[in-house]
C-alpha cells in the first residue's frame, strides 16, 4: 500500500484545516503538536538525568532542553514541514536555526509568563501566555528562516 505515516498525517491536517484553517493553520496546529510532545521528551529527560543519573539540574535542564528542540526539530522535520524537508548540510544548519529560533522563543515565554505573574495574573495562566507567545513566536520564524522555500 502507498499509505504511509505521512499520507494519514496530511489527511488529518487536511481535516484540521477544513474544520479550522479560517482560524487557525493546520501547519500550526501541527507545529503546536509536535512541541506537546516535546514538552513530554524534555520531562522524560530532565527526570532521567536529574532523578536518576544525579546531574546538577541546571545541567540535567539544559541537557532536556537540547534534546526536546532536536526532537521538536526532527518531527517538525518530517511531518508539520514535509513538503520543505530538510537534508544533507541544510539539515545541519536547519536545526542549527531551529535551536536558535526557540532559545529565543524560551526567553521571551519566560518573560511573558513572569510579567504577567507580577500583575497578579494566576500562575496557570501566565504560564500559558508564556507558552502561547513562544509557540507563536517559535512557529513565524522557524518558518521564515528554517525552512524558507
Amino acid at each position: 500500500s502507498k499509505m504511509d505515516y505521512q499520507v494519514v498525517w496530511q489527511f488529518l491536517l487536511q481535516l484540521a484545516d477544513r474544520k479550522l484553517g479560517q482560524c487557525i493553520p493546520a501547519r500550526f496546529l501541527s507545529f503546536a503538536f509536535v512541541g506537546g510532545l516535546g514538552v513530554g521528551v524534555h520531562v522524560v529527560v530532565l527526570a532521567s538525568l536529574y532523578k536518576s543519573m544525579a546531574i546538577s539540574f541546571v545541567l540535567s535542564q539544559s541537557m532536556a532542553t537540547l534534546v526536546a528542540m532536536t526532537f521538536n526539530f526532527a518531527l517538525n522535520n518530517v511531518f508539520t514541514y514535509s513538503d520543505k524537508r530538510l537534508y544533507g548540510t541544510a539539515l545541519l544548519w536547519g536545526w542549527l536555526s531551529f535551536v536558535m529560533i526557540c532559545s529565543v522563543g524560551a526567553v521571551a515565554n519566560v518573560g511573558v509568563a513572569n510579567y504577567f505573574y507580577r500583575q497578579d495574573l494566576y500562575w496557570i495562566g501566565s504560564g500559558v501566555a508564556g507558552i502561547l507567545v513562544g509557540v507563536v513566536w517559535n512557529y513565524t520564524v522557524s518558518s521564515v528562516y528554517t525552512w524558507k522555500r
